[in-house]
């Protein structure tokens, strides 16, 4: 379904990527019957069109002790949100920033090592935002389902 426009070879190794993204080349190759050369060239061009963007470690916040995870959601007025957006960006407790549907909306993920350092998030920086009309914060107790990227 969303990879219609990729030949079948392509498919199959991105959903290998997609379940171990440390697969070796030649462990590719085996399961998809080409060589480790052929895999490498295959997944460089699916790396320089921008299909496969990175390959990253995905870190637990809950199996941390003392990490806190919270979402907020934020209005701002119109012509804040561009503003308000770019300071959440240089902020590092913040995680991921999506701007959504709604009136001037952004949905912002953050991680913080304690709840001290959460409580300075809100105080300094959430609670100082230009333009905000209504914010909420809704604190993670536990994970349940989490998908990173594209599931086919």
């Amino acid at each position: 379904m969303f990879l219609d426009g990729l030949d079948e070879l392509d498919q199959k190794i991105i959903r290998l990527l997609i379940q171990n993204a440390r697969m070796s080349y030649s462990e590719i190759g085996q399961q998809v019957g080409i060589s480790r050369v052929a895999v490498k060239m295959r997944v460089q061009a699916l790396e320089k069109k921008g299909i496969i963007e990175e390959y990253t470690t995905i870190i637990n916040p809950q199996k941390i002790s003392g990490a806190v995870s919270c979402y907020f959601e934020i209005e701002t007025k119109p012509d804040a949100l561009t503003e308000t957006a770019e300071i959440l960006e240089q902020n590092d407790t913040v995680t991921q920033i999506y701007r959504v549907t709604g009136s001037s909306r952004l949905h912002v993920h953050a991680v913080a090592s304690s709840n001290e350092e959460m409580e300075k998030l809100i105080c300094y920086t959430m609670d100082r935002l230009p333009g905000v009309l209504a914010y909420s914060c809704n604190v993670i107790l536990s994970r349940i389902k989490d998908i990173k990227g594209l599931r086919l």
